[in-house]
């Protein structure tokens, strides 16, 4: 990567959204010795105290907080902004509609910076705002939007128009924008993220882990949730801790300045050969794909509450409800749409970063660590 490195004394981040999966990814690579922009102090924001999988030690602060609260969001972060050098912004407020979704985060966002910005000795010179590929597909999950959408083609490409339907991607660069005379802004717009953590709340890695586990445990077929087209086609992911890193980079790195960058693995593939990975990883039997075979994921899964429960309790899990942590229903959906899910890198490389992943080498290691954390069973 290129070195032109802004010279920071003392970079303090905040980390809005610390206990998702990026947010757990951020706080790791912030802390290590070698992490650009460095030493940082690390401070974590969320709704919920810490899950005891959380690794504390990575935190030099932890504020639980409801952002939506702007007296309170103004009483807790206004006394820092004179610390306070960064914000990483990942948190997410998600709703069916796409109007209620603008309408909650951009008041999350909005509270938040005005808090750090409102005093006259702010320190806060940079702003990090994680999207995703909603950015060139418009509000897919709201369903009275859905079916009028058109999508950018693929590969998807930081300088397309923004598509004429309601967004909060849109909503919130536009008001990180609006601050550009008082501190820089980078946009990270993600693909399919994959990390490991119980708080995110489109976690497609656990959600396909508990259906494998469900799957395994009732003696039911791993069947594919998506159809003919995604099974087929091309797709990317983003790992998590490439995301972090992405992120840090922009974050000090002059060049990389009020620039929206794509952040994927740099790889693609084909939902095929990641199912055929998925049943290596969770030992279960691949079945290949029948569209003959009419599968509605979220109505098989609708009454396995119970199942995962009995799993949890027998492996001495942290403990989870299994629709609070997986997202059954967006994941089918979007693996029914008939697009190629891909974003160009090319801009990321141009601007100097060079971070890739390996897809499907990464899915182990990640399964791994949820194991680890106790999330989901050895």
């Amino acid at each position: 990567m290129e070195q032109e490195i802004i010279n920071q004394k003392t970079s303090v981040a905040l980390i809005v959204g610390v206990t998702g999966m990026v947010g757990v990814a951020l706080a790791e690579a912030l802390k290590k010795a070698t992490a650009l922009g460095g030493p940082w102090t690390v401070y974590g924001v969320s709704r919920r105290t810490l899950p005891p999988w959380f690794p504390s030690s990575l935190l030099d602060k932890y504020i639980m907080l409801d952002t939506l609260n702007k007296e309170n969001t103004n009483k807790i972060l206004s006394p820092l902004s004179t610390q306070i050098t960064h914000v990483f912004w990942l948190a997410l407020s998600f709703h069916e509609s796409e109007e209620i979704n603008v309408s909650f985060n951009s008041t999350m966002l909005s509270n938040v910076l005005n808090a750090l910005t409102s005093t006259p000795n702010s320190k806060l010179c940079h702003v990090t705002l994680q999207t995703g590929t909603k950015q060139y597909m418009g509000p897919i999950n709201d369903s009275a939007l859905s079916s009028q959408l058109v999508p950018h083609d693929a590969p998807f490409k930081e300088e397309y128009p923004r598509l004429p339907f309601p967004n909060f991607y849109y909503a919130l660069e536009d008001i990180v924008t609006s601050y550009q005379q008082s501190f820089t802004c980078s946009i990270h717009r993600a693909s399919i993220i994959i990390g490991a953590s119980s708080r995110s709340y489109f976690n497609t890695l656990l959600s396909l882990s508990i259906y494998a586990l469900v799957c395994k445990r009732e003696k039911y077929p791993f069947r594919y949730v998506g159809n003919k087209y995604s099974w087929e086609h091309f797709w990317d992911l983003s790992d998590a801790t490439l995301l972090a890193e992405q992120q840090i980079w922009a974050s000090v790195t002059n060049k990389a300045k009020n620039q929206a960058f794509n952040c994927t693995n740099g790889d693609v593939f084909t939902w095929k050969t990641l199912w055929k990975v998925l049943c290596n990883v969770f030992d279960v039997e691949f079945v290949p794909f029948d569209e003959k075979e009419k599968f509605d994921l979220v109505d098989f899964m609708k009454n396995k509450g119970d199942v995962w429960d009995a799993i949890v309790e027998e492996n001495g899990l942290y403990k989870t409800k299994m629709e609070e942590v997986t997202c059954f229903g967006a994941l089918a959906f979007t693996l029914k749409l008939k697009i190629q899910h891909v974003c160009s890198m090319n801009k990321s490389r141009e601007f100097g970063f060079y971070g890739y992943a390996n897809t499907l080498a990464s899915i182990e290691p990640w399964v791994e660590r949820l194991r680890q954390m106790k999330i989901i069973p050895k």
